[in-house]
């Protein structure tokens, strides 16, 4: 019986060239398996506000669940362990999504330091928009300033070690914007408070969404 492909394709991350300035990122175009672009898209959650949304929170289709499965793996720990050089057995993963980009999304900022690394995986089919674009930045004050600008295409991927210059942002955009993130974060109790604070955040606006539809 022939096994069944992975999405994740993880010779493309190993192949990946780590950068080392202005901190250590590497950006993959060909994370994922392109005949599953279909089925991932079909398979998104049906988002319609803006913000970061547990797992939990968002019903998906079954090949979205096999994504997050994979990216929840130890095969995948243990290659991005190895391309960035760290330990990560000892880490606690997050995975969150992203549906909707909002007017005050992409702004310049580095990621909290209970997170130890981040992950950004695109799914959206193509991009034609001059906004949303994410840049890795040389600094906090420019989204001038920037070393790469990362248009966010099915299969495209960000991965960085949190640091406190890990500046990076987007262009402004606001609509549809379907991105996965997998943070890799510094212990458990740090975690659970991350997957709290995002579920109570979810909970208001799909309260706020039903007060608006009434």
């Amino acid at each position: 019986m022939t096994a069944e492909p992975s999405i994740i394709r993880l010779d493309s991350l190993r192949e990946a060239h780590l950068n080392q300035t202005p901190f250590p990122f590497a950006v993959i175009s060909d994370f994922l398996n392109p005949e599953f672009a279909n089925e991932l898209g079909s398979d998104f959650p049906n988002i319609t506000k803006h913000g970061s949304f547990p797992l939990s929170e968002v019903q998906y289709g079954k090949t979205f669940r096999r994504l997050t499965e994979e990216l929840g793996s130890a095969a995948l720990k243990s290659t991005i362990a190895a391309k960035f050089e760290v330990e990560l057995d000892d880490r606690f993963t997050m995975i969150t999504v992203r549906g909707i980009a909002g007017k005050r999304d992409g702004r310049i900022h580095a990621d909290t330091k209970s997170k130890f690394l981040t992950l950004l995986l695109y799914l959206n089919q193509t991009w034609e928009h001059a906004g949303g674009r994410l840049r890795v930045l040389n600094n906090s004050q420019s989204l001038d300033d920037y070393v790469v600008e990362i248009a966010p295409v099915f299969g495209t991927c960000l991965i960085f070690r949190v640091t406190p210059n890990c500046w990076h942002g987007h262009t402004p955009f606001v609509g549809p914007r379907r991105v996965l993130q997998l943070n890799y974060i510094h212990d458990e109790a740090a975690r659970d408070r991350h997957i709290l604070r995002h579920k109570f955040t979810a909970k208001i606006k799909n309260l706020h969404q039903r007060i608006t539809y009434r």
